[in-house]
């Protein structure tokens, strides 16, 4: 069984996932640890749970999803992936940082890029990678069909959706891919975002008012 770790960080309260189960192998999704206080609860985390990191995934390549990066690849020497539409804001991060008052370290190369349809696995366990653009054009949410969870980065939110005024953003395409790939899912669904609380399935169809 998957345990999910919820780590809140940076300025933009940015939501960091461990997921790690009883083989204690684990992936982190999102990073988005900047500080050194925050890397060291990330790391602190995951030394005294004994967990084993064997990949970082990141949702998207926006700045607040990828700041911690370089450290957990240097740090744990495992791969990192991410979508391949994705890699033109990975390669532009350092500039893009400065816009929003950050130094970035630039992100590690990326070891294989996520595809459609394809699995995220570690240790017993295994996610479904859902190509959702629209915030971004690579943006992926990870969903665990036996325990009814969806991580969807900054695609949908709790009363909310992502905003798609950033370069690459559309509005026809991030509503297409809420309703084609996540609102399609089991209504009891539990829904990840990339900020902010959790929620699920039901709950956005029911109130969401983007959705309406």
């Amino acid at each position: 069984m998957i345990k999910i770790k919820i780590f809140v960080f940076n300025p933009f309260q940015e939501n960091t996932f461990v997921l790690s189960d009883e083989t204690s192998e684990c992936i982190i999704v999102d990073p988005g640890c900047y500080s050194l206080q925050e890397k060291n609860a990330l790391d602190d985390y995951i030394t005294s749970n004994t967990l084993k990191p064997v990949k970082i995934i990141s949702t998207h390549g926006h700045v607040d999803h990828v700041l911690g990066t370089r450290h957990l690849v240097s740090k744990y020497s495992v791969p990192f992936e991410i979508h391949e539409n994705d890699q033109q804001l990975l390669n532009d991060a350092q500039k893009l940082g400065v816009a929003f008052g950050f130094n970035v370290e630039e992100p590690p190369s990326v070891s294989s890029y996520l595809l459609e349809n394809t699995n995220v696995e570690f240790g017993e366990s295994k996610l479904q990678i859902l190509h959702v653009p629209g915030h971004s054009p690579g943006s992926v949410a990870l969903f665990c069909a036996e325990q009814k969870f969806v991580i969807v980065g900054d695609v949908l939110f709790k009363g909310s959706i992502g905003r798609t005024d950033l370069p690459g953003g559309s509005y026809d395409m991030l509503m297409k891919s809420i309703f084609s790939k996540l609102m399609t899912l089991p209504e009891d669904t539990e829904v990840f975002p990339g900020h902010g609380p959790a929620t699920t399935i039901h709950d956005e169809a029911l109130s969401n008012p983007f959705l309406a």
